[in-house]
């Protein structure tokens, strides 16, 4: 089997976290059994470009239990776990292509091994992997099925691909499911974000001033995390709705020019290019700490603060690049990629049981069905399953309609 992993020798290693995070995973082993049974794959290739973490390990043991062909490379530099990596190429025959750290071209090397493996269906972080097979493999297309988009970002580039027409195969926005974004969105990054920048940095929370880029859910998860620490949060945003509602959940909401020369942490969750800028990194305070948790590296303009720094010193710990800007120095985390991915382990395996059977059954459902090339919502039915299995394992029983209550529900009459 090929594959290309940093290390095979820690798949010992990778095993026993596979096997922690799969403890915390109760849905997705309720799924993985049921598709043993089921075999919804059988036959079919599956390139998957996602985060290689313990929890994704345990999603792809889910797709090849369903009878998936399955091939995996990383959808982010820095968010390796080689570990996994190696523990799915050495325990359980899965080709992998992910190393941390890797650089830029054998990123899109990897990625371009994955698509050589000819996929009828395809799961991506990002939309790496679809836009790739659009722009220099559009001769695969008439073979594959459909695919799965599991972040924000990656939903807007494939909406606008379908916007345009240049959709050539169907997606289901895994990222815009409430089973998904409500909770692995906002719990999930609020939680694993702060992780990151703790870990880097181990700055104290309390009494600092963290301002917060975007109120989406990301942002929101975020927001209310730093507020839980101790922290005075500022929000920024351009979406006048998500302003008011950071406003009256009880955030200051400020411009970027504003909140820069106050703040004392910065970390941008918009899915958007150069939210901080020189201008604003000109402006804020000595030691300042500024991190992304948006999906790509684009959301701090660091070719800018690299080329206006007067020195730089790497790694001055983990994960740490300082950046002197005048006589003020700008601590850049994770290279401005992912710090929860990059500097922690990203989200905890319990939140991802959800995004991931959400992730598992919407591939499923869209193997069997004959979809046009465009952005699906992931069924209905699918979303109460998710949820349905998930409070089952916490223990938690709610209420159900008495035909009473259904009825008045139903009645137009009623009530008046």
């Amino acid at each position: 089997m090929d594959y290309d992993i940093a290390n095979p020798d820690l798949s010992a290693e990778g095993a026993t976290r596979l096997a922690w995070a799969d403890n915390d995973m109760p849905v997705l082993r309720a799924i993985r059994e049921r598709f043993e049974k089921e075999q919804p794959f059988k036959g079919k290739n599956l390139a998957a470009c996602l985060h290689v973490t313990a929890e994704t390990g345990n999603l792809m043991r889910t797709l090849k239990a369903g009878g998936a062909n399955v091939v995996l490379c990383a959808s982010n530099p820095l968010s390796t776990q080689d570990d996994i990596a190696a523990t799915l190429v050495k325990d359980h025959d899965i080709p992998v292509y992910a190393k941390k750290g890797e650089d830029r071209d054998t990123f899109f090397a990897h990625l371009k091994k994955v698509i050589s493996y000819n996929p009828h269906l395809t799961m991506d972080d990002g939309a790496d992997l679809v836009s790739t097979i659009h722009k220099e493999h559009p001769d695969l297309i008439p073979s594959i099925v459909g695919g799965t988009e599991e972040t924000t970002t990656g939903v807007i580039r494939l909406r606008a691909m379908a916007k345009n027409g240049a959709l050539k195969f169907p997606i289901v926005a895994v990222n815009d499911a409430k089973t998904k974004n409500m909770f692995d969105n906002r719990y999930g990054t609020g939680q694993s974000t702060l992780d990151g920048i703790v870990r880097a940095t181990d700055v104290l929370l309390a009494g600092k001033v963290f301002v917060v880029a975007g109120y989406g859910w990301c942002g929101r998860g975020l927001a209310l995390r730093a507020r839980g620490m101790g922290a005075q949060v500022i929000v920024t945003e351009v979406d006048a709705i998500k302003a008011l509602e950071a406003s009256m959940d009880g955030f200051r909401v400020a411009t970027m020019e504003e909140a820069s020369p106050i703040g004392d942490i910065f970390c941008t969750a918009t899915g958007n290019i150069h939210v901080i800028r020189l201008e604003h990194l000109k402006r804020m305070k000595d030691g300042a700490i500024v991190a992304n948790t948006g999906h790509f590296d684009v959301e701090i303009d660091v070719a800018a603060l690299k080329n206006a720094a007067t020195s730089v010193r790497e790694n001055v710990r983990p994960s740490v690049d300082e950046y002197m800007l005048g006589k003020n120095r700008i601590n850049l985390l994770a290279e401005g990629r992912l710090v929860n991915l990059a500097a922690a382990e990203g989200h905890p395996a319990s939140v991802m049981d959800m995004s991931f059977a959400t992730q598992a059954l919407s591939a499923a459902w869209m193997a069997t069905q004959a979809l046009t090339p465009q952005v699906y919502e992931v069924p209905e039915e699918i979303e109460e399953t998710v949820a349905t299995l998930k409070l089952s394992a916490m223990g938690i029983t709610v209420d159900t309609l008495t035909p009473e209550q259904q009825k008045y529900l139903s009645d137009w009459e009623s009530g008046t």
